[in-house]
């Protein structure tokens, strides 16, 4: 198993394999519009810009489990962060990340890279899961770790 056997849609409602992203070095995250981390969204933006060209990509999962704090539809989610943060990394559709609706992905990812106290449950919004270029799950940071705290973590699996 590795994330490349699971498939999710897009904001925009396609349904793509994360086959596509073999080989490159993922960082995926669930986000929210209206929670105290949305700044992170440039930060998200910034390290995605510097590091596409050797193969990292960005994957934002928006979620509302945490506080109702992303409760748009996807066309508000993918228009608020272009029009405020200048998104071009890959928005995917709203999911749920913990609970008997999250998403399998979701499931894998925290079962692979656990929490504190080796807890399962993503614990709130932009909570982000390292990925290698094989698909396997190398870390888990907290929501607090801002996206610039990861370079290094990142530039190691380049």
């Amino acid at each position: 198993m590795s994330v490349y056997s699971y498939s999710a849609k897009t904001i925009k409602g396609e349904e793509v394999s994360l086959e596509q992203y073999k080989g490159k070095v993922l960082l995926i995250v669930n986000t929210a519009s209206k929670c105290g981390f949305t700044p992170q969204y440039k930060g998200l933006q910034a390290l995605y810009e510097k590091y596409k060209d050797q193969g990292v990509v960005v994957l934002g999962f928006p979620c509302n489990q945490f506080g109702g704090q992303e409760p748009g539809s996807e066309q508000e989610i993918e228009s608020f962060c272009e029009l405020n943060y200048g998104v071009t990394f890959p928005m995917f559709a709203k999911v749920d990340v913990n609970g008997e609706n999250a998403h399998p992905l979701f499931v894998y990812l925290s079962e692979q890279a656990p929490g504190v106290f080796g807890s399962k449950m993503i614990k709130w919004n932009f909570t982000k899961f390292l990925v290698n270029g094989e698909g396997e799950v190398i870390d888990r940071f907290a929501p607090k770790t801002l996206p610039a705290d990861i370079e290094k973590e990142i530039e190691a699996l380049i």
